[in-house]
């Protein structure tokens, strides 16, 4: 596929080498290649995830309070439909209706950085060899992380409005698999359509970056010699408000001019897991003081993860 577009923007006058034509072809070869991965990987963990509907999770994650509910949260968090913006309404539904706080948190954590989509495109980008790390590594993260919350008991510092919520409860339908197929294909383009903006622009800043960024000034900011570029680009991460559906192409752009793919990958987490909108979203249900220990715990693993990248890769 990338020798026929190449062929085909030679028959429009521009020459490889060029950077319009390396602009150009990077953009239709990822927008193309990464939507047809990514409606694979949907409708495949739809498939799965049509096992596990809310009430289900809320059911599944109230029996454990110990390490086998932080793991268990977190796997759900994978192949569950949550990000960074639903982490209000998930916080309550989960306390309210029993979950412990660590739990609760190692969903929190997992959810946004781990999707279906997200580790649709993380294969068409980067492979599946770091697309399952990335994956592992987002697990062990939110496992961690929640279970330390959790030793911590800092029930307290959670608002008190947040346990005074009616959970409703809803019956839950079983589905036979003509019917999952069709909710697993329903999801695909559900999911497709409403995200597929955001990687067609996250894939033309790629773009631009892949043709245009100065590698010099890359490397010298987030590349791999300078050992403050995992830190520098979580802080860069963290203004921005965007699904790590958005950002792997940026990541991967970075990539190629010359910055770690720790570094990158780190700053795609940050943006995930950290972004000051979502923080400014959970301060309406926990105090400052749990706040930080959050973000504290996240950052820290993130930075550790970016150099653990760095070094193995």
């Amino acid at each position: 596929m990338s020798k026929i577009i190449g062929y085909l923007l030679a028959l429009v006058g521009l020459e490889q080498g060029e950077r319009i034509f390396e602009v150009l072809h990077f953009f239709i070869y990822d927008t193309i290649k990464l939507i047809m991965i990514l409606m694979f990987m949907v409708f495949i963990i739809s498939f799965i995830r049509s096992f596990f509907p809310p009430e289900k999770v809320r059911e599944k994650l109230n029996k454990y309070g110990d390490i086998r509910g932080n793991i268990l949260a977190s796997m759900l968090g994978v192949v569950t439909p949550f990000c960074s913006c639903s982490s209000v309404p998930i916080f309550i539904g989960f306390i309210e209706t029993g979950v412990s706080l660590g739990v609760t948190f190692s969903f929190l954590i997992t959810s946004p950085l781990i999707n279906e989509a997200a580790f649709g495109i993380l294969v068409g980008a980067f492979g599946i060899k770091i697309a399952s790390l990335y994956m592992a590594v987002g697990v062990i993260i939110g496992v961690l992380g929640g279970w330390i919350i959790g030793k911590f008991k800092l029930e307290k510092y959670v608002e008190g409005f947040v346990y005074e919520v009616v959970h409703q409860k809803i019956e839950v339908k079983e589905m036979k698999l003509k019917d999952r197929v069709v909710y697993a294909k329903d999801e695909m383009f559900k999911i497709v359509k409403k995200i597929y903006m955001f990687i067609i622009f996250g894939i033309l800043i790629g773009a631009f970056i892949h043709g245009y960024a100065n590698e010099e000034f890359v490397i010298k900011i987030i590349g791999e010699k300078n050992m403050l570029a995992v830190p520098i680009a979580v802080i860069m991460g963290v203004p921005m408000y965007a699904g790590a559906i958005g950002t792997i192409p940026i990541a991967k752009s970075l990539i190629l001019k010359g910055a770690g793919t720790g570094t990158a990958l780190a700053f795609m987490m940050a943006v995930t897991a950290l972004s000051l909108p979502e923080m400014i979203m959970l301060k309406k249900i926990m105090k400052y003081k749990l706040l930080a220990i959050f973000i504290t715990i996240t950052t820290i693993s993130i930075i550790f993860v970016g150099y653990m990248f760095n070094y193995i890769l």
